[in-house]
């Protein structure tokens, strides 16, 4: 890594500690026109907080072992990227990313105040577009994953034909039967247009009305962690009985930020309560937990080294060794331009695949790239050939998420 950049990571991350303010990125989930991907040319590779990469080498065992798809194909099979387009033909990239090289999912985004209309139109276009991107997977469950949580982030929404969805805050307080009713008109919307994985529900809590990522935007049930939990219970439950998974969202946890997320990195050192995991402790003990979104936050009370996203004591120390969970973790957006600008683009996906993530998310919103999917292959190669990022990492990651997508009996790779 060059002086330069190291420099410019090192401020960055102090500027959060102190509580600056925020850094330029956009967070999924946030509404349309706050994103700015960009696929950067490769940097070096020097962690930030991240212990050294475990060894390329498996460990020796006298059990045969399976029969791996390639490589690359195992890779791909670790990436959620956005794209362009109402309609899908043979000859677009992401349909050869995911022919070719066996992408793993897509996101689908409504009109975006900056690019236009990328994947929604009407209900009908939709369920059409998502079947011609399932045709393409036809021995496999291809991720079409959306944000749809309520309120101001409605991909699918009344001006494309769709029910109105109120917001997780207007919703939150009302009880279980009005909560109910609307966790399953969301699942039912999704399941209509063939979606099988929600990036909600958001269960930070509200501890900061003004917070400007989800107090303002409404974005959380309460600010009491039970009713949170209870909340979230309903929403998951409805969405499994549509076979649609869910993703719980910012953890370690978002509620308490002050500074302006909407493109920045939070910090939230000095504002964070351990009860903020309590909504990840009681959907976990009830067994109703699909994938956790680990957010771009900064938490010098777990790691001031780096954003939860690529850190390995969050989400390896704290996710999957305190809190126990052994299944799939998702990132925000890592094409967020803080998190490009302040580890580069190869950097920060080899500390995401180090810290535990299962699946990264390009949403490819801002400078688009009909090409990413195929870059961000080629990147995660190299990391593997250069030991940067074991192949056992990768096997571990596609483990998981075939194990939550897949029918029993499925190629992992």
């Amino acid at each position: 890594m060059s002086g330069e950049r190291l420099i410019h990571r090192r401020a960055v991350l102090k500027a959060a500690a102190l509580g600056a303010g925020s850094l330029v990125l956009a967070a999924c989930g946030t509404p349309p026109g706050t994103g700015a991907p960009e696929t950067s040319a490769p940097t070096s590779t020097e962690g930030a907080g991240s212990p050294p990469p475990p060894s390329a080498t498996p460990n020796p065992t006298t059990t045969p072992a399976p029969t791996l798809a390639p490589l690359r194909q195992r890779i791909a099979r670790l990436l959620v990227v956005g794209f362009r387009g109402l309609t899908l033909s043979a000859d677009d990239p992401i349909a050869r990313a995911i022919a070719d090289d066996g992408l793993g999912g897509v996101i689908l985004f409504d009109r975006d105040e900056v690019v236009g209309v990328r994947n929604v139109a009407s209900q009908d276009q939709v369920a059409s577009l998502v079947d011609s991107l399932r045709a393409l997977a036809p021995n496999r469950e291809l991720i079409v994953a959306i944000d749809q949580e309520g309120g101001k982030v409605t991909r699918l929404s009344p001006k494309y034909g769709f029910p109105s969805v109120a917001s997780e805050e207007a919703i939150g307080g009302a009880g279980d039967a009005a909560v109910q009713a609307w966790a399953e008109g969301i699942a039912g919307t999704l399941a209509g247009v063939g979606v099988n994985l929600n990036f909600a529900p958001v269960v930070d809590l509200n501890v900061n009305p003004t917070n400007p990522a989800i107090g303002a935007l409404d974005r959380a049930f309460s600010a009491d962690p039970a009713v949170v939990s209870r909340d979230a219970e309903i929403e998951t439950t409805a969405h499994r009985d549509r076979d649609i998974k869910t993703a719980l969202k910012h953890f370690p946890g978002l509620g308490s930020a002050t500074a302006n997320t909407d493109f920045g990195v939070a910090d939230v050192t000095k504002t964070w309560h351990d009860d903020e995991l309590d909504p990840y402790r009681d959907l976990l003990g009830l067994g109703l937990v699909d994938v956790i979104m680990a957010a771009h936050v900064v938490n010098g009370q777990i790691d001031a080294s780096a954003p939860a996203s690529l850190s390995h004591k969050t989400v390896t120390g704290l996710l999957r060794g305190k809190l126990g969970w052994d299944g799939v973790v998702a990132t925000d957006d890592m094409g967020a331009a803080a998190i490009r600008e302040a580890f580069g683009f190869r950097d920060a996906i080899g500390l995401a695949l180090n810290a535990g993530d299962d699946l990264l998310l390009f949403a490819n919103q801002h400078d688009y790239d009909a090409k990413l999917a195929t870059k961000v292959i080629d990147a995660i190669e190299g990391l593997v050939a250069d030991g940067t990022v074991a192949e056992s990492r990768i096997d571990e990651a596609v483990a998981r998420v075939s194990g939550l997508f897949d029918a029993p009996g499925a190629d992992p790779g």
